[in-house]
């Protein structure tokens, strides 16, 4: 039987999440059932998100929970991501978080370690002794190296490659582009620019940009 599943979010990539679910079907037979969108703030509904296909809030869940097998987190904010993750798995201990992989992506599928509610979108290509933590998410055409240990509710933007070895920590968020160098470790929180070139390791909470790495400051979070 099909798994029943909600998307958090209504957004572009909650859209493209859906799509996932499509082509997973489409390639394995019916293993999901896409029920629609759950967002945290009905009010806050944009132009952007897709308003047709919202369930509701999370208090909808709450009260239609035995019609929901699984949740998939369709949000490209790894901070988001991460307290979506822990709070709704605390809330409904339940519910699934099926990792959700493109019938495309080419991986060593026999050394791959990976957690609850991982996306790895189309055209994505990972090599062998990967890790992948809760939450984290590869979106199109991105390369994976070999070792590499992806930390939890990190977002990896399309075209994105990682070489081998690579180490990054919680909540990073690696913008379009981005060429990370081997053996780099960047820390928890750290933002890649669009297009930069990691060629050092990043300090948590930091934005590097460019091809020579610059530091920015980033203001504490209240």
């Amino acid at each position: 039987m099909a798994k029943r599943i909600a998307i958090l979010g209504a957004g572009g990539f909650a859209r493209e999440t859906a799509w996932l679910l499509e082509e997973i079907n489409a390639a394995s037979g019916p293993m999901y059932e896409f029920l629609g969108y759950i967002v945290s703030d009905l009010s806050k509904l944009g132009e952007r998100d897709n308003k047709e296909q919202v369930l509701g809030d999370t208090d909808w869940l709450e009260q239609n929970k035995s019609k929901v097998d699984g949740l998939a987190i369709g949000i490209g904010d790894p901070h988001v991501r991460n307290r979506l993750g822990t709070e709704l798995s605390e809330r409904f201990p339940e519910m699934e978080w099926p990792a959700l992989i493109h019938p495309n992506v080419r991986i060593q599928k026999s050394t791959l370690k990976i957690g609850r509610g991982v996306l790895i979108c189309a055209g994505t290509i990972g090599s062998v002794n990967i890790e992948l933590s809760d939450f984290c998410m590869f979106n199109l055409a991105c390369t994976i190296g070999h070792e590499s240990l992806i930390g939890r509710g990190c977002v990896v933007n399309p075209t994105v490659n990682i070489s081998g070895g690579v180490v990054m920590e919680d909540e990073v968020l690696v913008g379009t582009g981005a060429q990370i160098l081997q053996y780099i470790h960047i820390g928890k929180g750290a933002t890649i620019g669009a297009g930069a070139v990691v060629n050092k390791d990043v300090a948590a909470g930091t934005t590097v940009v460019g091809v020579t790495v610059l530091t920015v400051p980033v203001k504490p979070k209240i």
